[in-house]
């Protein structure tokens, strides 16, 4: 089966979207219920009892719980990467800046307003000829109020042209030695959630390093507990998968068996993973974005509030591969009465490849 190519009339009819309002799909999560937090928490592996235990959040300053600010992948389809035209040219999330205006509090309403921003031509070693898709999307809450904004891209790659490429072939899962889940298992048990005592600014130095955040060994089941609090929207079940390839033909790509399945599955099937050009299953990146917030979130406290997270997804993070979390401060200044802390932040594997880059702003309370 030969799949789609990037070429001058479908290129020409996705350019022709640009600045036009998209009527989204229905998001995986329109209310921040206690559960849906619970779900979403669970399925990025954060543990924060300011979203889990309603106990604990009542004696913080919100008296509630939160919810993680990257839940707010779960309430878009277009933030997360699923993306138009191009019909059959794969599409690959590749990373999102998010500003919080807002805190995300239980029961919370959010509602979601996308458009495509620019298409940007690149030149990639993976494909070739990659496609930037630009989007920003807005976010505001039952009382209208604007809880964040996001630009968010992602690349649209070829895939017979990647798969014969072949750039990531030399790539081999990684087995794990006893000794190295020891590791692993000591590297989580040293995570430090900050919690209700205060991060103040003037305690925080530059060049100070973040407790790391662990994340793996990537398997199977854990993109599936990802799944479970963030959704995904080509993943239907029975009539409904029948339904959906039927309304949108390209979506159904026969399996070995000669059954229709979504290309989604490039993230538990490795058999299509290598069609694409992708040694093995790979990560969703919503969920490495995720797990940087994570890391910021662990660090800052709940009195600390995060405003700005921009992470580039920059190589593919496969089944078997340990993700360190890791950030560093490099900046501190005052906005008005906002005091704030910038960290460049970016995520590692077991080779010490680093698979995502960005930086983080954080708002934390001042002694004064």
């Amino acid at each position: 089966m030969k799949f789609g190519t990037i070429n001058k009339e479908a290129l020409e009819e996705l350019r022709s979207r640009i600045g036009v309002p998209i009527q989204e799909s229905q998001p995986y999560i329109e209310v921040a219920t206690k559960d849906a937090i619970k779900h979403f928490a669970h399925g990025i592996g954060d543990t924060n009892p300011l979203w889990l235990d309603e106990d604990y959040a009542k004696k913080t300053k919100y008296r509630f719980i939160l919810a993680p600010p990257s839940i707010l992948y779960a309430m878009s389809r277009i933030v997360s990467g699923y993306v138009g035209g191009l019909p059959g040219v794969h599409a690959m999330f590749a990373g999102t800046n998010w500003e919080w205006h807002q805190v995300i509090k239980v029961n919370d309403r959010i509602r979601s307003k996308s458009y495509l921003k620019d298409l940007v031509e690149k030149r990639s070693e993976f494909s070739g000829r990659a496609i930037q898709q630009i989007y920003e999307t807005s976010f505001e809450n039952q009382e209208s109020e604007v809880v964040a904004k996001a630009n968010s891209w992602c690349f649209r790659t070829e895939r017979d042209t990647a798969r014969t490429r072949d750039k990531y072939g030399s790539i081999k899962p990684h087995r794990y030695s006893i000794e190295e889940l020891q590791t692993i298992a000591a590297d989580y048990r040293r995570e430090k959630v900050r919690g209700t005592e205060p991060r103040y600014w003037e305690d925080v130095r530059v060049g100070e390093e973040l407790t790391p955040v662990v994340k793996g060994p990537l398997t199977a089941t854990s993109v599936i507990a990802f799944l479970q609090g963030w959704g995904g929207l080509y993943i239907r079940a029975h009539g409904l998968a029948f339904e959906l390839y039927e309304k949108h033909p390209a979506l159904g790509i026969p399996n070995s068996q000669g059954v229709p399945e979504p290309p989604e599955r490039v993230h538990w099937s490795s058999e299509f993973a290598k069609r694409v050009g992708v040694p093995m299953a790979y990560d969703y990146g919503p969920e490495r974005v995720s797990w940087l917030g994570h890391l910021m979130t662990n660090w800052m406290g709940d009195d600390g509030v995060l405003r700005k997270l921009e992470v580039q997804v920059r190589r593919f993070n496969i089944l078997g591969d340990t993700t360190w979390c890791r950030g560093e401060v490099v900046e501190k200044y005052f906005d008005g009465d906002n005091y704030l802390v910038k960290c460049k932040i970016w995520a590692e594997n077991q080779t010490g490849a680093v698979t995502a880059k960005g930086t983080a702003t954080v708002m934390l309370t001042s002694k004064k």
